[in-house]
């Protein structure tokens, strides 16, 4: 994958195993992780919280001593881990009680690749809940945009794949050009497929074998319906009334 300066600007979407490597300044990355950390960061950063990303139980725990009344909320390998306080979880997020506490915040893979993200370039988290506006805020101050899904055993998982198409799609629509032909070919093929496609997936069909029907159905209720967007500052994705 190779960013030609001075050229109209690109798009690419990969699939990271590892972290991305160093970029110019003028490229943004966009993480996604829909099923589950990116929506439950975003939904929790509407509620009011500042999440801080980590990227295991121990990091979590350094990172609780140093905050005030701390909510630790997480899995490792979909299990949630011994003392947190919530699973990775949007709509778990959603029904506690109103407050502004901050949150720890741990999944398998997709804190992890924020994190890493952060330390490259400016990186945003985006689920389906804020398609259009992450492309719109992209197109307005960036050249080039790498969208990130998670590589969880080999696999981009079908949602990560269409929630990357959409908003690669949408920067077409700003006069983007695509990089490469991995991400033409996502585009084609899911920037304008259903919702319900995810469905199939294999993450999917682990919530339903866990009794997490609730996150599925709280993912396909929530389309697009932000008009916000989310950046990674200082290690933390601060609440949404700060950003905007």
């Amino acid at each position: 994958m190779s960013w030609r300066a001075g050229s109209s600007p690109t798009v690419a979407i990969a699939c990271l195993p590892e972290r991305p490597s160093k970029l110019d300044g003028e490229t943004a990355i966009v993480v996604v992780d829909v099923i589950r950390a990116t929506t439950t960061a975003i939904t929790a950063a509407v509620a009011g919280h500042r999440i801080f990303p980590v990227c295991s139980p121990s990091a979590a725990l350094r990172a609780a001593a140093g905050l005030v009344e701390p909510i630790l909320a997480g899995e490792i390998d979909g299990i949630q881990p011994l003392g947190f306080d919530l699973h990775n979880s949007p709509s778990q997020v959603l029904k506690l009680a109103s407050s502004i506490r901050p949150i720890v915040l741990l999944s398998s893979s997709g804190t992890r690749l924020m994190l890493e993200a952060w330390h490259n370039s400016p990186t945003y988290v985006c689920c389906l809940r804020n398609v259009t506006a992450q492309a719109d805020h992209l197109a307005a101050l960036y050249c080039n945009v790498l969208i990130v899904g998670v590589d969880r055993h080999g696999e981009f998982r079908e949602e990560d794949q269409l929630c990357a198409a959409r908003i690669a799609m949408r920067l077409l629509e700003h006069g983007y050009r695509v990089l490469d032909s991995p991400t033409m070919d996502l585009i084609v093929r899911l920037g304008a497929a259903p919702d319900h496609l995810m469905v199939r997936g294999r993450s999917a069909c682990y919530l339903r074998e866990t009794g997490q029907d609730e996150d599925l159905v709280f993912v396909l209720d929530h389309i697009d319906d932000l008009d916000v967007v989310l950046r990674v500052c200082e290690r933390a994705i601060p609440p949404v009334c700060s950003i905007r």
